[in-house]
């Protein structure tokens, strides 16, 4: 299957899972950088060319046109970009420069000869939405859909660029955002809280628990944006964040629909919930019915044990 696609992402880690969906696509992986430490890594990490564009303005979104204009040069059939603020931002411009279709935010995303076959979560999750869109496309993909490039043997050929950043868009100011909780999409083991816990003080539980197995703690909508007990940059689900740990551990946590959609990935979800009707068991591979502050002291010292 013949063809070039250009990937772009402000997280170098989701850059080169898309680096690594273009070549297991079959695809010619062509991956835009805008600082040089980012483009060395692209070349050691399966790109075929890498695309560096000096950057006056350290404004990527600035440099939108520019960057469909590469896109023209190329020859590219997609343009396949992480789903981050800034990338959805710059997907969007780009699109709208070269009067190609976007897709957003696809939870799926499959390369046949002249299309794209993607799917992504509608009405909250309830139900996933299947397009096809006819290439050339330009399509954004959240953290953790693919997995990453390899490192290839030979690096290869950086090619730097000068452009011409849109005026109109001008920095005004730039303000640290400070992260609170764990960095959630790259755990491989997760403990998630839910309503289940009575007290605030109770969720030390889950905390003594991910620390014997080695998680990170995370929980559910809730209990970040209703009690305030969590950070909300922990709360997993449709709006939080989407996890693929190799063990997610849900205790008390009903799961919802709107939750389920962020851990579906998971390779083994394990739950702890007391009704046995909760629809969080209907997703796991193991489940436990029973009152959590029984439970969880329990498979504590059990794993302490191991």
């Amino acid at each position: 299957m013949a063809g070039t696609f250009v990937v772009y992402s402000d997280k170098t880690a989701i850059a080169i899972e898309l680096i690594g969906f273009c070549r297991g696509s079959g695809k010619r992986a062509v991956a835009l950088a805008f600082d040089a430490a980012a483009a060395q890594e692209y070349a050691a990490r399966g790109a075929e060319r890498v695309l560096l564009i000096e950057c006056g303005q350290n404004l990527p979104e600035a440099y939108a046109k520019a960057v469909a204009g590469v896109l023209e040069r190329e020859g590219a059939e997609g343009f396949i970009v992480g789903s981050t603020v800034r990338g959805r931002e710059m997907a969007a411009r780009v699109a709208g420069y070269l009067e190609w279709p976007l897709v957003s935010d696809v939870s799926k995303l499959v390369c046949e000869e002249k299309e794209l076959v993607t799917e992504r979560p509608a009405y909250g999750g309830a139900v996933v939405q299947q397009e096809r869109v006819k290439l050339p496309a330009v399509v954004t993909v959240p953290a953790g859909k693919f997995e990453p490039a390899a490192t290839s043997g030979a690096g290869a050929e950086v090619v730097t660029l000068e452009a011409q950043p849109d005026e109109r868009t001008v920095l005004l100011e730039r303000a640290s955002v400070e992260k609170q909780g764990a960095d959630l999409g790259s755990a491989e083991k997760i403990v998630c809280a839910g309503m289940g816990f009575a007290k605030k003080e109770d969720l030390k539980l889950a905390f003594d628990l991910a620390a014997v197995i080695g998680a990170e703690v995370g929980c559910s909508r809730s209990v970040a944006e209703e009690r305030n007990w969590l950070p909300t940059d922990v709360y997993i689900g449709i709006s939080g964040a989407t996890v693929k740990p190799r063990l997610y551990l849900s205790i008390g946590v009903s799961g919802q629909v709107q939750h389920v959609v962020g851990i579906r990935d998971s390779r083994v979800i394990a739950a702890i919930d007391l009704n046995e009707n909760a629809p969080i068991f209907k997703a796991a591979d193991y489940g436990i019915v029973g009152d959590l502050y029984e439970v969880v002291p329990a498979l504590i010292e059990a794993l302490k044990n191991c």
